[in-house]
């Protein structure tokens, strides 16, 4: 039976959609000087035993959102994240079991010496935290993912003050410089990069400096963000070609 109202036409006992999504979550933590991602060990096939990303299907009446948290969650113990939609997955040979859609998420989190993961799932193994430079092959299509995440960081760290929510509230320069290498994979002109740092006038330097080193120890800083949000209506060029080390 078909209905007409006012020149459009209503069908009537359409067929349900029956479709199938997932959510995989990249998330990156800092510490030491070190990039990491959060990485899980497969407990289940296809790829049983192997690492991947936090991820799994989403429920037939839960949101896109709703999900990643979710398994998130339920994967690592980690909840509460500010968690970004990055890209949809949709390669139609991706998934060996069929057609399978992901929504890829991405945060970045401060580790601050508190790497303990807790799994409640017996689809994982463990959760851990893997340097992005000793990451293997992953399962599905996740080194595809990762890859991509660690790309769009690369690519906003340099108009946007993202590096700051991987830092402590307060940090030295050197720990600065040293989190955009890691990002960045490069090695950056440590006069220029301070330079260029301090003359953007949002960072604030704090009445301490480091305790109990064996070298000069060096102040602290913290990101003044009210004074970032009123000094920059647009995007920001925090780092240029000519900052890069030779």
């Amino acid at each position: 039976m078909t209905t007409i109202i006012t020149g459009i036409v209503l069908e009537q006992e359409l067929p349900i959609f029956e479709s199938v999504f997932s959510v995989d979550c990249v998330i990156f933590g800092f510490e030491e000087g070190v990039l990491k991602v959060l990485l899980i060990e497969r407990n289940e096939p296809p790829f049983k035993d192997w690492w991947a990303l936090p991820g799994y299907l989403v429920e037939p009446n839960e949101g896109i959102d709703e999900a990643a948290q979710r398994i998130l969650f339920k994967f690592t113990g980690l909840k509460d994240i500010f968690l970004e939609q990055l890209y949809t997955f949709g390669d139609v040979d991706r998934h060996p079991q069929g057609r399978l859609i992901t929504i890829a998420y991405y945060a970045m989190m401060r580790l601050n010496g508190k790497k303990d993961l807790k799994p409640s799932s017996a689809f994982v193994k463990k959760a851990f935290w893997c340097p992005v430079s000793d990451v293997p092959q992953l399962a599905f299509d996740h080194t595809q993912i990762f890859e991509k995440s660690l790309q769009k960081i690369r690519r906003k760290i340099s108009y946007s003050p993202i590096a700051f929510e991987l830092l402590p509230e307060k940090f030295t320069l050197t720990q600065l410089q040293n989190l955009y290498e890691a990002i960045l994979n490069k090695k950056l002109d440590k006069r220029n990069f301070r330079k260029k740092m301090l003359n953007y006038g949002i960072l604030k330097e704090l009445n301490e400096k480091q305790q109990g080193v064996s070298y000069r120890a060096a102040a602290y800083y913290k990101f003044d963000r009210r004074k970032y949000n009123k000094l920059f209506q647009k995007e920001l060029s925090f780092m240029k070609e000519d900052d890069a080390g030779h």
